[in-house]
């Protein structure tokens, strides 16, 4: 949901606003001009006395830095540019907005890490608090007493998935998605769809255990409302800088209003039926966790509302379902690229777990490379290249530089794992780079695609358990290969919620060991 919180660039803000606005922006615009060309005047950078002042973009009133935004370029790749001749740490405005930028780990490191709760705050902004019934969820909510009880909360409900659970494992998503790849019987296919439903069903079943068959229209209202606060997010829009246009027509705000109400009447009648049905021992999915862990005076006492607890049940499909369709999808594109990776990961499979069963959780600390394989793909395309904005809870400092209370930062985590100082070829694709001498897991710290510190991602084990379970299986069935007559993926991707690439088809053929006997040979024989 970068795009619309930062304004990537200000054609796209413009092109999401109604007319009426458009015609006001520009009036205001125009008398900007006039006022500047007899002044002459640029904004500067404020910063507190007796303080380095940091590298600032130019800046207009009103405007603040958005004209330098502009371009071909997405946002990350844009400001990691900007970073080249300001430095690692500068400031811009967006808007009225003084905003640090950070483009280095070292400055990352500080503002996550070691002062992470004097930058845990987040903007308060007019799509989020729309999305969020004022902020209560986890991702877009301040950082508060109330928030940090919520977390809590939900990262207890969390456990449910973990390591330890078979509950991931038991959800059959990975055998219904070798079914949808399979009908494809050589042809080429888009591999967007089948995965983008298969995600969605099992976040469907950890949320409020439900499973469902293709075409089934609750699962289709679910991705058709997420799709549609997905695209109207990421068409991005001048509210989220300039509040005061949510008064005029906005066309992008009423279909994000409308895909809030169909979401909410979904998630209202599931939390009617859990309330029913709720007994006392183990939770049957995420909203019997919530409504249990949620029980009692105390956490009443505190502020936790059903609000909490459906808003939390929404961002699991917000945050879930995108970010790990487009990682998957990143995964097979980077495949098709390099077929030895492939090869190499099939190959471990087939001594790690062989074909007489599905993979489980289990088998995850014994396929170093396949994990590898996964943190490269996070490392050289993350979905979120952009962190969701901090805002500094008090005034502190960042590379020797004070910053006032207040003031928003941006973290370019692209920036950030592309960092030749950090990285041996960062443009290169070399899932080794995770590996030791002796094929160990080595994880550096500059690698953060879920973020660090109070505001790390709270879903993060549990995605990357589905992804491990998702690529394991798909590769334990099938290859992959490029469609005839079919260019390669391109990676340079496109920016939207999440970094995507664009569509591309592959080719799906069934691999000659797989379907002798144990799970894997029923699961092959129901394909």
């Amino acid at each position: 949901m970068i795009s619309t919180m930062t304004g990537v660039a200000l054609d796209s803000a413009l092109g999401s606003v109604s007319p009426s606005t458009l015609l006001l922006g520009l009036l205001v615009a125009g008398a900007l001009i006039c006022l500047l060309a007899g002044g002459g005047t640029v904004w500067g950078c404020h910063h507190p006395p007796s303080t380095p002042p940091l590298p600032c973009l130019p800046s207009l009133p009103v405007l603040g830095s958005l004209l330098s935004l502009r371009g071909d370029q997405p946002l990350h790749l844009r400001l990691r540019e900007l970073g080249h001749r300001y430095g690692p740490l500068y400031a811009l405005y967006l808007g009225p907005h003084y905003t640090v930028v950070v483009n280095s780990y070292q400055h990352a490191r500080e503002v996550l890490l070691q002062r992470g709760k004097e930058f845990a705050g987040r903007p308060k902004m007019v799509t989020t608090e729309l999305l969020t019934r004022g902020g209560k969820d986890i991702a877009f909510s301040d950082y508060t007493p109330l928030w940090k009880i919520h977390r809590r909360l939900v990262h207890n409900s969390f456990t449910l998935f973990g390591e330890g659970s078979s509950r991931l494992q038991d959800i059959e998503a990975v055998e219904a998605l070798c079914c949808d790849l399979q009908a494809s019987r050589g042809q080429a296919v888009d591999p967007g769809p089948p995965l983008m439903r298969a995600v969605t069903n099992v976040v469907c079943t950890l949320v409020f255990s439900s499973t469902y068959q293709p075409g089934d229209p609750e699962l289709t209202s679910v991705m058709e409302y997420n799709d549609g606060i997905v695209q109207t997010i990421a068409n991005g829009g001048l509210v989220d800088i300039y509040p005061w246009l949510r008064f005029f027509p906005n066309q992008t705000l009423t279909r994000l209003r409308d895909c809030i109400n169909i979401r909410d009447t979904l998630l209202n009648k599931k939390l009617e039926e859990h309330k029913v049905s709720l007994s006392v021992g183990e939770p049957r999915d995420l909203l019997d966790a919530l409504l249990q862990g949620g029980q009692g005076s105390r956490l009443e006492e505190e502020g936790i509302c059903e609000d909490h607890v459906l808003m939390t049940a929404a961002e699991a499909f917000g945050a879930g379902v995108e970010t790990t369709s487009t990682t998957l999808l990143w995964v097979l594109a980077f495949l098709l690229h390099h077929p030895q990776v492939q090869g190499r990961v099939q190959r471990e499979l087939d001594e790690v777990v062989g074909c007489g069963r599905s993979p489980n959780v289990s088998d995850r600390a014994h396929l170093p490379y396949l994990d590898s394989v996964i943190n490269e793909v996070m490392r050289i395309r993350p979905v979120s290249p952009v962190l969701i904005p901090h805002i500094a809870l008090t005034t502190s400092s960042i590379g020797g530089h004070s910053v006032r209370k207040g003031t928003r930062v941006l973290v370019n985590m692209w920036a950030i794992h592309h960092d030749p100082d950090h990285w041996d070829t960062p443009q290169d694709f070399r899932p080794e780079r995770f590996l030791d001498n002796e094929g160990r897991r080595i994880t550096p710290s500059c690698f953060m695609p879920f973020g660090a510190g109070p505001r790390v991602c709270v879903g993060e084990s549990l995605a990357r358990l589905e992804l491990f379970l998702f690529v394991s299986g798909l590769l334990q069935r099938f290859s992959f290969s490029p469609a005839p007559g079919v260019s390669l993926p391109d990676l340079q991707g496109r920016l939207g919620v999440v970094l995507q690439p664009l569509r591309y088809s592959l080719t799906v053929t069934p691999r000659p060991s797989w379907g002798v006997g144990g799970r894997g040979g029923e699961a092959a024989g129901r394909i």
